[in-house]
């Protein structure tokens, strides 16, 4: 007889084995995981990726007034956010009471969010010969804040002493780099706060305002409020007129920058996680720039699609792939021409431009056909095509009030969220088709051994003997009724 294992031998087969299964469990999860990890860098890293070399128009004329103010939009050359520029951009230029430029270190191609190229007006040099300090300089967010390329703007920055600093959304950390915001109070975007407040204890964070006003340093929240920031600068400089006069040309509720932000915590909602990580083919997004294209509907499409979303990339594309000039002036560099369109997802027209014919079929999809702010549009077109999550977290992310607008589309990112599923899935298919595979080879390299110690019995003589046993009892149940019926012999 076998002799019976001691407990302790039992018990710590068994922590082996519940062991072996949580690494198997763990090494099953770490597949949706690593592939997420390589996913989302690249997501992000697509949002500021430079274009093609290209050639840059020689500088034009640029009509300054010296009787007007200068107002400037400051560009960071490794990328800059879209919304926190043309925005406040065109509600300045709208007012037609200043001087409006966009200024750099550098004047060459700037990438703006989800792969807009701007070219800036004036370098840092040119500025400074043209006004000296400018009187308002506007900071938006950049990819590169507190990173050694962000040197020359952050010492461009503090040379502006006298101007007023308006910073729209993490621009606020772009003007904390430069020690501007030493010892005063500022807001950001709700996302970037607890990294400033580690990174910058000098300055006082505020959470949960729309528009901090320190007098010559106004910061304001995340993305659109940088809207009603500027707003609030040009009604204090030009009176309730002319601010309610510029919100009505880019189609802005003034009353929307009342409105309260967002609450919640300050972490990616589960849309944005899915789309960054498991979105693996992200659509593939045209958008036709044609000149006088108004500059917020411009950065909407931009912004909401090729940026917020991690839905899609998109490129921009001109009739003829030469440059065009938005409504106030700016020029941007496509990266191709309206042929490139055959081999993308769609083809999106901002703003109200004239008809262009597309080769190749491709029918281009008016976003801004309707009326009313060009973000509201986009972020239904968003829903609908998309999916109404990932449209809602994208209003949060640019701190659009939706104002109970009600999208319609499918209603979460199932394909997506298929992808670590179908893998987990696979993962433990194939897990248990591996343990079964090696416990048949257990079973056999038992029975070998066994067979080879002479304690297994061959199954031939298993089977003959089975079968002899059972040839027994049939023949005894044969002569039963026989023996029953015979009679006793007498004496």
């Amino acid at each position: 007889m076998a002799a019976r294992r001691p407990a302790a031998t039992l018990g710590g087969m068994r922590l082996r084995t519940v062991l072996a299964r949580l690494a198997v469990a763990l090494l099953i999860l770490a597949v949706p995981a690593v592939g997420a990890a390589i996913a989302a860098p690249a997501t992000f890293a697509a949002i500021y990726a430079p274009g093609p070399p290209r050639a840059v128009p020689p500088p034009a004329p640029l009509p300054h007034d010296p009787t007007r103010p200068t107002a400037v939009v400051v560009l960071g050359l490794e990328g800059t956010e879209v919304s926190d520029v043309l925005a406040p951009y065109e509600v300045l230029a709208a007012t037609g009471r200043l001087n409006v430029y966009t200024v750099a270190a550098e004047r060459r191609p700037v990438t703006l969010t989800g792969g807009l190229d701007l070219v800036p007006d004036l370098s840092f040099d040119a500025l400074a010969a043209l006004v000296g300090v400018p009187d308002l300089v506007v900071v938006p967010a950049m990819a590169d804040v507190g990173e050694p390329t962000d040197a020359p703007v952050a010492a461009w920055l503090r040379a502006q002493r006298g101007a007023q600093y308006l910073a729209i959304c993490n621009g606020s950390g772009v003007l904390a780099a430069s020690g501007v915001l030493d010892g005063r109070t500022a807001t950001a975007h709700r996302l970037g706060l607890a990294g400033f407040e580690a990174q910058y204890p000098a300055v006082r964070w505020v959470r949960g305002e729309r528009v901090v006003d320190g007098g010559d340093v106004v910061s304001t929240a995340g993305v659109l409020s940088g809207i009603a920031g500027t707003l609030r600068l040009v009604e204090h400089r030009f009176g309730p007129e002319v601010a309610a006069g510029a919100a009505a040309a880019i189609g802005w509720d003034p009353a929307r920058g009342d409105l309260p932000l967002a609450s919640g915590p300050a972490v990616p909602g589960p849309a944005a996680v899915v789309n960054a990580g498991f979105r693996w083919r992200p659509a593939s997004l045209g958008v036709l720039l044609t000149d006088g294209v108004g500059e917020v509907e411009l950065a909407s499409v931009f912004d909401v699609h090729g940026g917020q979303s991690l839905a899609a990339r998109t490129t921009a594309l001109s009739p003829d792939g030469g440059p065009v000039r938005s409504r106030h002036g700016l020029v941007f560099l496509p990266r191709g021409d309206v042929g490139a369109a055959a081999g993308l997802d769609r083809l999106l027209v901002s703003g109200h431009g004239p008809a262009v014919a597309v080769p190749g079929g491709v029918t281009p999809v008016a976003v801004h056909a309707g009326s009313g702010f060009a973000y509201d549009q986009t972020i239904t077109d968003l829903a609908r095509t998309t999916d109404v999550a990932t449209a809602r977290w994208t209003a949060t992310t640019l701190e659009l009030p939706l104002q109970g607008s009600a999208l319609e589309g499918p209603a979460w990112p199932w394909a997506p969220t298929a992808v670590p599923v179908v893998l987990i899935a696979a993962g433990g298919l194939l897990w248990a088709l591996v343990a079964r595979h090696r416990a048949r080879g257990r079973t056999g390299a038992t029975n070998a051994a066994e067979r080879s110690a002479g304690t297994l019995r061959p199954q031939s003589s298993i089977t003959d003997r089975c079968g002899r046993g059972r040839r027994r009892r049939l023949a005894a149940l044969r002569e039963g009724p026989e023996q029953g019926n015979r009679v006793a012999p007498g004496p």
